[in-house]
């Protein structure tokens, strides 16, 4: 069978397989921020009490984040299009469990369930997009088209959960899944060829998938009760450890067994390794940034969940911009050298948004601080992207998908919990100082924004420490000048990779 490169209506459809696998994403990515919205409903019609409303979304965060990293890995045994489908079917069916729950244990039972469907479908698509397009300017421009739907959907998702919530009511936001899983998987079967997988008999490591997927649990878990149970309690201690004990005895185990379920050599690669940690700084950063924002606008300025996303739709039309516009960007100059100047741009725009005040005129305060954040996380996540997926080989492009949705979601709720009880500390602080609530809770908020510039500092000093090396752009460009010409090794048939500077 000719390869997929070399077949004019294959290399068609493959335009389409993405548009599938976008809308894939776009569902699970929008789902992890239309709840929110819907709270305050869900809440008054279930009679959930405040802190076990947190489990509504909590149950979907610790599913997701302690499944993906397994879940990658399935699809380079399984085959891609098998976990993904696999995944698409149980988020679909956990919706419409959600959509039709009648009391508060169906729903948090439910919405597991559909963390679960969730990881397993968004940890194989990155792998799957890169495995589809091998020519370096294909690659880039389907990057950011995956980059725009991962990045930009949560803002989306706040317009369209208070537009669900408000014309009809909170089940709606659960039950529109379930036509367009339909619709997804349907297109998926006729769209994504099918791929074999390597074999289970290549990493079945039964023990080390559950040790790998307790410590992951364990782990989210414990960072997300940390706003309920504090940092120094015997909770989080206790539970803490007990993530720590399961990921060592992984380590262990993985590095006795024959087949291991995650083979070590991947974190090898610089690019791989320091991508993973620049992803998980520059997340934990923006989901503070988006959640305590968030509430800036509700509680400082009194906007209601509509005025919220409008409030940020400046960002997600940026982000949309430039995540399209990242492709040629890439493709010229490498990924590394469009990474650095867009994490100097997000770190002006935290400073630009702990400085805004009280008082603040949007115009005059807000947009110059969410443009360029906007601007520079449009550009930096499809590089990021492309480096991080570099290195991976085709059996290893589904782990190394899943690692790196796994730090997002690490650095996501880390962040979310570290910057929110630091801002309610120092809210809470300045009460006791009998300062005006406005003026504390906006020092909360700031503070917080000034601590994610600071971790978006310590991003850049690593992506420009450990990605890549100095002297790689020009060997990228010769090749493809190369390429264009005709005389690249590969023939220009897409066997290469999209360029790095690696």
């Amino acid at each position: 069978m000719a390869p997929v490169s070399q077949r004019s209506p294959a290399r068609d459809s493959r335009w389409l397989a993405l548009i599938v696998l976008c809308a894939g994403m776009l569902m699970i990515v929008l789902d992890a921020t239309i709840v929110n919205v819907a709270l305050p409903s869900i809440r008054s019609d279930l009679g959930f009490a405040q802190l076990s409303l947190a489990w509504v979304v909590n149950a979907y965060l610790i599913a997701f984040g302690g499944v993906l990293l397994l879940a990658g890995r399935l699809g380079d045994l399984l085959g891609r299009r098998r976990v993904f489908l696999a995944g698409i079917a149980v988020f679909t069916t956990a919706s419409l469990l959600c959509g039709l729950s009648i009391g508060q244990e169906m729903l948090v039972a439910a919405r597991f369930i559909q963390g679960v469907g969730g990881a397993m479908t968004s940890a194989v698509i990155l792998g799957m997009v890169v495995t589809l397009f091998r020519e370096p300017r294909e690659q880039a421009r389907a990057i950011g088209a995956y980059s725009f739907v991962a990045a930009a959907g949560a803002s989306i998702g706040l317009l369209a959960g208070g537009f669900l919530t408000d014309a009809l009511n909170w089940h709606w936001i659960f039950l529109v899944n379930v036509p367009i899983g339909i619709a997804t998987a349907f297109f998926a079967l006729r769209l994504l060829e099918s791929d074999r997988g390597i074999g289970l008999g290549k990493g079945a490591d039964a023990l080390g998938a559950v040790l790998v997927t307790a410590a992951l649990l364990l782990g989210v878990y414990t960072i997300i009760r940390t706003t309920d149970f504090g940092w120094g309690s015997a909770h989080t201690i206790g539970f803490g450890a007990a993530a720590i004990a399961s990921l060592m005895a992984f380590v262990v185990r993985e590095s006795r067994t024959a087949n291991p379920l995650i083979p070590f050599r991947i974190f090898g690669s610089r690019n791989v390794s320091g991508t993973s940690v620049v992803l998980l700084l520059i997340f934990a950063a923006l989901f503070g940034m988006f959640f305590l924002g968030s509430l800036y606008f509700q509680r400082v300025h009194g906007y209601d969940p509509l005025g919220i996303g409008l409030a940020f739709l400046p960002l997600s039309l940026s982000i949309a911009t430039l995540s399209f516009a990242s492709g040629p960007l890439i493709t010229r100059f490498g990924a590394r050298a469009v990474l650095l100047p867009s994490l100097v741009l997000m770190g002006v725009g935290l400073v630009l948004f702990a400085r805004v005040p009280v008082e603040a005129d949007y115009f005059a305060d807000v947009l110059p601080s969410v443009l360029p954040l906007g601007v520079g996380f449009g550009l930096a996540f499809p590089s990021l992207m492309a480096l991080g997926m570099s290195d991976a080989s085709e059996h290893d492009s589904g782990l190394a998908s899943g690692l790196l949705m796994t730090t997002q979601q690490v650095g996501g709720a880390l962040g979310l919990s570290v910057l929110a009880s630091l801002s309610a500390s120092e809210t809470n602080r300045l009460l006791a100082l009998s300062s005006a609530e406005p003026t504390a809770v906006t020092n909360g908020y700031q503070l917080s924004f000034a601590i994610g510039a600071g971790l978006v500092l310590v991003a850049l000093v690593v992506a420009g420490t450990v990605l890549g090396s100095a002297g790689d752009a020009e060997k990228g460009a010769l090749h493809e000048r190369d390429r264009v010409l005709g005389d690249a090794p590969d023939g220009g048939t897409g066997g290469a990779r999209v360029r790095t500077n690696a």
